[in-house]
């Protein structure tokens, strides 16, 4: 279990550094990307990653049960975890109901919301990185 779990940390931030940190940027540079088309591609993305992230953070957590990995192994997937859990229970249906206004038309300034995102996306990645290095270190 112990392989599957470090498995699914490292996969989990690759996933979350390749969109979050290199697609998300970039995809508003693209050349005919507006900010309504980039939205929408957006939603599509997170909602599955946030799908595939649930997915693997549940292997964790089966993994843990399983064979019961030192305190500090679960305190770091915990706190991933949790970050997933608040991203997309309060922050990612604030984004949605802004989006939704931008997609209907409205011109709105930047969001804070994506801020915050992306700070709980710097505190998910550097959980995910710690529960892998300590995984691997067991």
């Amino acid at each position: 279990m112990t392989a599957a779990a470090t498995g699914a940390v490292f996969t989990w931030l690759g996933m979350v550094t390749a969109i979050s940190f290199l697609e998300t940027p970039l995809k508003f540079r693209a050349p005919g990307v507006t900010v309504r088309i980039g939205l929408g591609i957006g939603r599509l993305v997170f909602r599955a990653l946030n799908t595939a992230e649930a997915i693997l953070g549940a292997v964790l957590v089966v993994a843990a049960v399983t064979q019961p990995p030192p305190p500090r192994v679960i305190a770091a997937g915990a706190v991933a975890i949790t970050t997933l859990l608040v991203q997309v229970a309060v922050v990612r249906p604030w984004l949605t109901r802004r989006s939704d206004r931008v997609l209907a038309g409205e011109d709105l300034p930047r969001s804070p919301g994506h801020y915050a995102y992306v700070g709980l996306e710097l505190i998910k990645v550097t959980a995910l990185l710690v529960t892998g290095v300590l995984l691997l270190a067991r």
